[in-house]
């Protein structure tokens, strides 16, 4: 039997954590950075500042088809594409963005990469880490407190209750809190309303969290929180509840990017961590940003497939920080690619030729939508042991049809090694300087059109449905001086449509909205789709079942 993802962790020869920042000329000051225990460190805020006139290193995108049981490995890859790149002489770093409690012990487990392709250590990384999250998670919970307590001491700034669209949130799965009742008990608990969580990747803080560019920055965007409104409609803020000031001290360190290493010693930096099927899917632009300053290539990541994460990466993300992708890599295994050509799980380990040519419909689609974005891309073939050379070979002779290179991946058993082709390609691909990025909408383009130039471009629906509510709060916004951002879909994962059970490539459905939500702090409007839930809930079997300590004091079942 293979060893396990945790087992393989636990043998790494971790380095101090300034040896690593010495492979990026971070100087042992502390001026420089703050070490968190032997193994992670985070980057001060005045260091970064000084780094303003360096050149930016080459940024690149890694993405993946949609998202299957069977596993994809886009984490997996960006670490391993990180090590090849240092294998062959590169100066890179790897930057993700943090995993949050709720998939690490419901569904889909950990996200710090997986064999000999992960970044470590593994067992802080995946749970409470540097306390980042819970930061985030205080902040956003104090505006809540605030606002509730406001309200019960007179409400000068005559908040309707029934109006109140600020959500508390925690950082776990738990549907029974989606909708809740609060302020119940009589006079002395205050006036009750009607209320709900969110998971804390799901925050308007994360997103601002992952967008600011400074501490100034991030303490105004909060400030521009809309919470709620008037009886007259008239929008509420946080800074109208001097909320700002004491929720940028709870983030006042959490904003630091956190260095630590991949298990082949080269640094890796995880900052921030908003899910991509409800929220933006991206690392902090700080912690990006610190890498390209420190280093000449910058692997990241943004969550599940290339029509989620790479969507918002590229028309949010980059659009508001000014970030320029040099190369796509878009991440596929031959198993999900049978899943899309319509076998189920349990019969991926035989070979099936026929499956994988129908699934490759999937990926044909997300390497046309990349391109839309003027961006060249190449495809890495995460390697599984089951998969056959007949199999391999169509998989690779197709992606030459579809006009772009596809390398045979086999980092997550041999590290870093088993990408080094990988990255020479890709390396190619940036130095032949074909790049010419540009957004899939203008600002100045009508929010409904914005939905659905997305739904058309890249999820290939025929129509957008919407009832008059919604176009009218899209107006609202428009009316009120939001008209200009970018939208943020959320919708399923699993599928191109909002049906999850469409694999494959479809087209000519309807992307019907259920909520539109204003995020005037981190500067996007959430448009939420079909059935989609911004608190998860655990599955039948949570992962949580089997995660334990053993009798030396070891976690068990984190994977």
């Amino acid at each position: 039997m293979p060893k396990s993802d945790i087992e393989i962790a636990r043998e790494a020869k971790m380095q101090p954590i300034k040896e690593i920042l010495d492979k990026i000329n971070v100087p042992d000051e502390p001026e420089a950075f703050s070490p968190m225990g032997r193994h992670i460190a985070k980057i001060n805020l005045e260091y970064l500042d000084k780094l303003k006139s360096n050149r930016d290193g080459k940024l690149i995108l890694v993405t993946a088809i949609t998202p299957t049981p069977a596993g994809e490995g886009k984490t997996t890859t960006s670490v391993g594409l990180n090590d090849g790149l240092n294998k062959i002489g590169k100066k890179s770093i790897v930057c993700l963005r943090e995993p949050s409690l709720g998939p690490s012990f419901g569904m889909k487990g950990g996200a710090a990469g997986g064999g000999y392709a992960q970044v470590v250590p593994m067992e802080q990384i995946n749970l409470h880490f540097t306390g980042d999250f819970h930061a985030i998670t205080s902040a956003h919970n104090l505006l809540s407190a605030l606002i509730d307590n406001h309200i019960y001491w007179g409400n000068k700034l005559n908040i309707d209750v029934r109006r109140v669209t600020w959500k508390r949130v925690m950082d776990m799965n738990d549907r029974a809190l989606r909708a809740i009742n609060i302020n119940l008990g009589g006079v002395a608990n205050g006036f009750p309303r009607e209320d709900g969580f969110d998971i804390t990747v799901a925050s308007e803080i994360m997103a601002i969290f992952c967008l600011a560019n400074d501490l100034e920055d991030l303490e105004n965007r909060i400030g521009n929180i809309t919470i709620g409104y008037t009886r007259e409609r008239k929008p509420i803020f946080a800074k109208d509840l001097n909320a700002q000031g004491a929720m940028t001290v709870l983030l006042k360190d959490a904003i630091r990017p956190n260095v630590t290493q991949t298990l082949e010693n080269n640094p890796a930096i995880i900052h921030g961590g908003p899910f991509a099927n409800i929220a933006h899917g991206c690392n902090s632009v700080i912690a990006t940003k610190a890498g390209l300053k420190l280093a000449d290539y910058v692997v990241t990541e943004a969550g599940f497939g290339a029509d989620l994460g790479a969507e918002k990466f590229l028309d949010i993300k980059c659009r508001k920080s000014g970030l320029k992708p040099s190369c796509v890599v878009i991440v596929a295994t031959i198993r999900a690619l049978k899943m899309h050509g319509g076998l189920s799980k349990d019969e991926l380990k035989n070979e099936n030729v026929d499956a994988l040519k129908k699934g490759l419909v999937n990926l044909e689609r997300h390497v046309e939508n990349v391109k839309k974005f003027g961006l060249p891309v190449a495809v890495a073939v995460n390697h599984f042991i089951a998969d056959t050379e007949n199999e391999v070979n169509e998989l690779l002779a197709s992606c030459k049809k579809m006009g772009v290179e596809a390398k045979l991946c086999t980092h997550w058993a041999n590290g870093g090694e088993g990408t080094k082709e990988l990255a020479s390609h890709v390396v190619e691909l940036i130095d032949k300087g074909e790049a010419n990025f540009k957004f899939l909408y203008e600002d100045k383009t009508p929010l409904f059109k914005k939905v659905e130039t997305v739904a058309k471009e890249i999820y290939r629906a025929s129509e957008v449905t919407a009832d008059t509510k919604i176009r009218d709060q899209l107006k609202s916004f428009e009316e009120q001086g939001y008209g200009n951002l970018p939208i943020c879909v959320a919708k399923t994962q699993y599928s191109f449509s909002t049906d999850p059970n469409l694999k494959g490539a479809p087209s000519g459905h309807v992307l019907p909205i259920r909520e539109v939500r204003l995020s005037s702090g981190a500067e996007f409007i959430v448009v939420i789709c079909g059935a989609i839930m911004t608190m998860p809930g655990l599955p039948r079997v949570p992962a949580a079942d089997a995660i334990k300590l053993n009798d030396k004091g070891q976690i068990e079942g984190l994977f």
